[in-house]
């Protein structure tokens, strides 16, 4: 981890970049940033939980492409630099196949680091507060070594991204190859996949559909919820960060609300008449989650600017919209 000066250098000259699940949630929205900025996208995406809706605006870009690979596979592609984000990122669908979502971390991660290895580029590897585990520290920062358990129906994802950073860093030590690495907490916003299974999807779902709100505990856990916009912007500007600052950065919003609370915040935006209903808690689940950004704000300049209920208020008027458009 580096210290130092806050320095954004940001490009002036077009790029054509690689965004591996550029068709996922966070990869979409991704991809139309990289655009807006003039920039050529290969978005390469295997569409396990990817869907082509969120890209279908993009399709006629002319500097946008898309490609069905999957990256445990090796890619032979000629870009400026990488994002790496592939892999499925709720417990829903990373335990649906443990073993791939492993070696999609894992291996997908070699391979995209033998591609920036050979082209001589940039890369950087979407990690997430996940490799805290159920943290003992609070707030966490980015000495903290977390509290994973390596065998628990979590392991496949938090062991996995665990390991590429590993990876992501004996390539920066071996090779001198520029890295950077992001640690991605709670985000939401438009284009969250509507059966994921994560908390505020669920939670919008359940309301919007009359359905009885469900709480997995007594909803006294925490987390920080953070909206895909600023996200994105976080995650940009540590692409262009200054030369030799590697990470990992924690880029995510402060804001710690319980999960009680967030479910009532729901039903007061969407008028409804749901009721709380608790189930126990599933293995592994951490308790208390929220990012300590302060080396986000030195070097990166960056912190959220969207706050819960104006994140949450956009959020309920996409799943408005794609529960008419499916009815």
């Amino acid at each position: 981890m580096q210290g130092g000066k806050a320095i954004i250098e940001q490009s002036t000259e077009p790029k054509r970049i690689l965004v591996t699940g550029g068709a996922g949630f966070l990869g979409s929205h991704l991809c139309d940033r990289l655009l807006a900025e003039g920039n050529e996208v290969l978005c390469v995406d295997n569409l396990f939980t990817g869907r082509k809706q969120n890209i279908y605006h993009l399709l006629d870009n002319p500097r946008f492409e898309f490609m069905r690979h999957d990256v445990t596979f090796p890619l032979f592609v000629e870009v400026d630099a990488i994002y790496n984000l592939a892999c499925p990122a709720s417990p829903v669908h990373y335990q649906f196949d443990p073993v791939q979502t492993t070696k999609t971390s894992v291996v997908g991660a070699v391979n995209m680091l033998g591609l920036a290895k050979r082209l001589h580029i940039p890369i950087l590897q979407a990690s997430t507060s996940e490799v805290y585990g159920d943290p003992t520290v609070h707030p966490q920062t980015e000495d903290y070594r977390g509290n994973v358990n390596p065998i628990g129906p979590r392991a496949c994802y938090d062991e996995g991204k665990r390991c590429a950073e590993t990876l992501f860093f004996d390539y920066w030590r071996q090779h001198e190859l520029g890295i950077k690495v992001i640690r991605i907490f709670n985000t939401y916003g438009p284009r969250m996949h509507p059966s994921d299974g994560r908390v505020v999807s669920n939670f919008i779902m359940q309301a919007l559909a009359g359905e009885d709100i469900t709480i997995y505990g007594d909803g006294s856990q925490t987390r920080s919820f953070c909206y895909v916009d600023d996200l994105i912007d976080g995650m940009v500007r540590m692409m262009n960060s200054r030369e030799g600052f590697t990470g990992p950065v924690n880029i995510g919003n402060p804001g710690e609300f319980t999960i009680r609370e967030l479910a009532e915040k729901v039903i007061e935006l969407t008028g409804s008449s749901s009721q709380l209903v608790f189930k126990p808690l599933p293995a592994d689940d951490p308790l208390q989650r929220k990012p300590d950004i302060s080396l986000a704000q030195q070097e990166l300049g960056w912190e959220p600017s969207v706050m819960l209920d104006e994140g949450l208020s956009r959020t309920v008027g996409y799943f408005r919209e794609l529960m008419a458009s499916a009815s």
